[in-house]
């Protein structure tokens, strides 16, 4: 499973709309962007309060992204 797989199956399990879940990479030499799109109504439930479950999504994805010696961030667009 890649680092946009990841995210993306984290996602979907979060929110009421996952058919509406778009997970996009862009790839860069050292860096890798994952740009997250939900439904509006799901943004909440991705963010979570105080920005916690973001958070440990882009705890998650660090960790992940260590193993594979490259750097991830994780962008939620509105």
């Amino acid at each position: 499973m890649n680092m946009k797989q990841l995210i993306e199956y984290i996602a979907k399990a979060l929110v009421d709309n996952p058919d509406e879940v778009r997970v996009t990479e862009v790839e860069g030499e050292q860096t890798s962007v994952i740009e997250l799109r939900v439904a509006k109504e799901d943004l909440g439930k991705v963010i979570g309060k105080q920005g916690r479950t973001a958070r440990a999504m882009r705890t998650i994805l660090s960790a992940s992204s260590t193993k594979i010696g490259k750097r991830a961030v994780l962008e939620i667009i509105e």
